[in-house]
């Protein structure tokens, strides 16, 4: 009898969908346990990934789990042997953000034939984005004025943009449950923030 997929948002689903993407799931499940510790979870996302590094494949996965006061992010990497008689690795990172330090959720959708579109209709593309402060991206590009002829150093203009995670999804790849998942626990990031906010503010 085949068994169905959990998807209740418990630590059970969550188990259930780190063996379903049957990347060390000993491995992982155990790091994002500790991470949570006995916090009820009320959203996740398990993204596996595949890339191709020269002649290598490797894969990642990405764990998120969200909590009532915390985002847990959780990534594993996969690493051929340092030498020809040693075994391979994997490496297994966890980060803990508190929930009033997320600052940036930003969605970005791709559809197909969007005169056509339906609601409710899953993108074809989801990427996740969010900053909370951890890691800083500075772009820099030589200033000008607007004449043309001047030859003048105006130095250099640029931006800075917090981009600590970004997590890009599709349906093709991923499938489309994967998809809604992704974009459901945006929805509840997005909630569980601003609620962290006006609480704050309410003080």
């Amino acid at each position: 009898m085949r068994r169905m997929a959990e998807t209740r948002i418990s630590p059970n689903g969550l188990r259930v969908a780190i063996e379903r993407a049957g990347y060390y799931p000993a491995l992982v499940a155990e790091a994002v346990d500790t991470a949570l510790g006995k916090e009820p979870i009320t959203s996740y996302v398990v993204h596996q990934e595949t890339t191709f590094d020269r002649e290598e494949v490797r894969r990642h996965v990405t764990v998120l789990a969200l909590t009532k006061t915390r985002l847990i992010v959780s990534h594993t990497d996969e690493h051929p042997p340092d030498a020809p008689t040693s075994p391979p690795y994997a490496t297994t990172s966890t980060e803990t953000v508190r929930l009033d330090r997320v600052g940036t959720i930003v969605v970005n959708r791709t559809v197909d034939d969007p005169a056509r579109y339906l609601p409710g209709t899953p993108p074809r593309e989801v990427v996740l984005t969010i900053g909370w402060g951890g890691v800083s991206r500075v772009d820099l590009e030589p200033a000008g004025c607007s004449d043309p002829n001047c030859e003048a150093d105006h130095g250099y203009a640029g931006s800075v943009s917090v981009d600590d995670l970004s997590v890009r999804v599709s349906e093709a790849g991923d499938g489309a449950d994967v998809v809604r998942q992704t974009l459901s626990f945006a929805a509840a990031l997005s909630e569980a923030t601003t609620a962290v906010a006006a609480a704050r503010n309410a003080r």
